[in-house]
């Protein structure tokens, strides 16, 4: 049997996780409601919250969907919606993805992969984002507690450090933004695609703010980021078209 990317049995084990993720979630959400009027919580404004929430969702879900589309020309459909519906990301995924595919010898984005090929790129996405998994009942705790001893002694520092630890792990996104920058020495400017797609959704994000600030669109604060998500992927495709 020809393996495909898109075998009807990869949705329906994708379709299984994606079902039991979603069964949790609304169990949890009936056990915060009965909770909420156990407490008395006004029911007016459990409603706005449930509305609110629904709503922020929605702009998130679309960005989900776009990274979809843009894993599946090398990962198919099935393998890149029940990552992105359980514990991945775009970033994520698309770096774990891709360097599975070049360690192959193939390129991402253009690489028709086998059913062995396929089968390495899932055990290296899926081990990869394991690790935050496991990591944090083990060390999450630890590192809680000394953050709030840090913070009685000196609330400074320990400001200080929580940044440095966000910025660090920003970093490591950043980097493989630039990593192919310098291939403009050789003519070659692909690798500047990047750059330019993060600079426009920063832009945007930028612009956000703005209309926050100045305007008084608070709505656009719960938007801002979907927002310069979406918009900063879809600029990508004229980048790219202008620089290839």
């Amino acid at each position: 049997m020809e393996f495909s990317v898109n075998h009807p049995m990869l949705f329906l084990l994708s379709g299984i996780l994606v079902f039991v993720v979603l069964v949790q979630s609304v169990w949890f959400l009936v056990k915060a409601l009965r909770r909420a009027r156990e407490l008395g919580m006004d029911k007016t404004k459990l409603k706005k919250l449930i509305v609110s929430a629904a709503t922020f969702t929605v702009a998130p879900a679309i960005a989900i969907v776009i990274s979809v589309m843009t894993l599946s020309k090398d990962l198919g459909v099935a393998l890149p919606w029940m990552r992105l519906s359980v514990v991945g990301s775009l970033s994520y995924e698309t770096i774990a993805a891709s360097n599975a595919v070049n360690a192959m010898g193939l390129e991402f984005g253009s690489a028709a992969l086998n059913a062995s090929q396929f089968a390495t790129v899932t055990v290296v996405m899926t081990l990869s984002i394991m690790v935050g998994i496991w990591l944090v009942p083990l060390v999450a705790k630890k590192m809680q507690n000394g953050m709030i001893s840090m913070e009685k002694r000196d609330k400074k520092w320990s400001e200080l450090f929580t940044a440095a630890m966000f910025i660090g792990m920003i970093s490591a996104f950043v980097g493989f933004v630039f990593c192919d920058v310098l291939s403009v020495v050789e003519a070659d400017f692909t690798g500047v695609i990047p750059v330019l797609v993060m600079a426009v959704s920063a832009l945007i994000m930028l612009a956000s703010g703005l209309l926050v600030k100045k305007l008084k669109w608070r709505w656009l604060s719960d938007y801002a980021l979907p927002i310069s998500l979406v918009l900063g992927m879809a600029s990508a495709i004229p980048i790219t078209a202008w620089l290839s």
